[in-house]
C-alpha cells in the first residue's frame, strides 16, 4: 500500500511563504502526476497545481506567477511554495499523486492566511 504525507501547513500573513511538501512510502514502481488540490470552506476541491513526470507545469490562473510545483523523483515527493499569500488562499492542501495504475490523496493540511 502506498502512502502520501504531507507537511508545511500552518497560519501566516498576508504576504508571507509556505513550502508544502509531500512524500510518497510504500511499495512505488512509478510516479505519474503530482498535484496539489485545495478546498476551502463552502467551496468545490480545486486543482492549484500539477507536474508531470516530464517536468511539464501546470497552475490554475489565480496562483500563477506565485506558487511554484517542482518534484524530486529519487524522494516520491511533491513540494509546493507559496509565495505572495492572500487570505483567498486558505484553504485545505491535498497533495496528489499517480503511483502505478492507481491515484492516492494525502490527508490534507490546513492552510491559513490572515492577519
Amino acid at each position: 500500500q502506498v502512502q502520501l504525507v504531507e507537511s508545511g501547513g500552518g497560519l501566516v500573513q498576508p504576504g508571507g511563504s509556505l513550502r508544502l511538501s509531500c512524500a510518497a512510502s510504500g511499495r512505488i514502481f512509478s510516479v505519474n502526476i503530482m498535484g496539489w488540490y485545495r478546498q476551502a470552506p463552502g467551496k468545490e476541491r480545486e486543482l492549484v497545481a500539477r507536474i508531470t513526470s516530464d517536468g511539464l507545469r501546470k497552475y490554475v490562473d489565480s496562483v500563477a506567477g506565485r506558487f511554484t510545483i517542482s518534484r524530486d523523483n529519487a524522494k516520491n515527493t511533491v513540494y509546493l511554495q507559496m509565495n505572495s499569500l492572500k487570505p483567498e488562499d486558505t484553504a485545505v492542501y491535498y497533495c496528489t499523486m499517480g503511483v502505478d495504475q492507481n491515484t492516492y490523496w494525502a490527508q490534507g493540511t490546513q492552510v491559513t492566511v490572515s492577519s
